[in-house]
C-alpha cells in the first residue's frame, strides 16, 4: 500500500526516562530512525508526543492546528500488540481496534481517516496479555528485528 498525501508524521508512546526503548514507545522510536535516513519520497514534519500514549488525541489535534494539516495527511505510528514482532499493518480509515492510543486520537478528530502504521511487538507465538510485555525494556535481537521492519516500512511505503 502506497501512502498518499502524508505531511506529518507523529509516533505515539509513552513520555519519560522508563519508558524509554519500550515495545509501547515502537512509534517514537520509528520517528527517530526516520530522522536519521530519508524516508522514501518524504518531504513531511515529524513529530513525538509529549504525552502518555492513552490521550494521544489532544497531542495529534494540536500538532494538526501547528502544521496546518489535515486528518488524512497524517500518518501516525503506533505499537500493536496483536501482531507479530517483525511484521506490520498499514492502513486507512480504520477503527482504533482496541488501541486506546488510537481510540484517543479518533475521538479528539471526531474521524478516524488518517494512516496508522501499526508495528508488530507480540512475541512469537506468545498467547500473553499485552500488559505483561509492551512496558518491558526491548531486547537488542528484538531491537535489530524492529529496525528491519523500519527499513522494510521505509522502502515500501513511499509517500507522495
Amino acid at each position: 500500500m502506497k501512502l498518499q498525501g502524508v505531511k506529518l508524521v507523529i509516533g505515539i508512546g509513552n513520555p519519560g526516562k522508563e519508558y524509554e526503548k519500550t515495545y509501547h514507545n515502537v512509534g517514537f522510536l520509528f520517528v527517530d530512525y526516520l530522522d536519521g535516513c530519508q524516508m522514501s519520497n518524504v518531504k513531511c514534519q515529524m513529530s513525538k508526543s509529549d504525552v502518555f500514549m492513552n490521550q494521544s488525541g489532544d497531542f495529534v489535534a494540536g500538532a494538526l492546528k501547528k502544521y496546518r494539516v489535515k486528518p488524512e495527511e497524517i500518518l501516525i505510528v503506533h505499537d500493536d500488540s496483536d501482531i507479530e514482532l517483525g511484521k506490520y499493518k498499514l492502513s486507512f480509515g480504520r477503527g482504533s481496534a482496541g488501541h486506546k492510543g488510537a481510540e484517543s486520537i479518533i475521538k479528539s478528530l471526531g474521524a478516524k481517516n488518517f494512516w496508522r502504521l501499526r508495528i508488530g511487538v507480540r512475541p512469537q507465538k506468545s498467547k500473553q496479555k499485552a500488559e505483561k510485555f509492551v512496558l518491558k525494556k526491548i531486547t537488542a535481537a528484538n531491537l535489530k528485528i524492529l529496525n528491519q521492519v523500519f527499513e522494510k516500512t521505509n522502502k515500501n511505503s513511499s509517500v507522495s
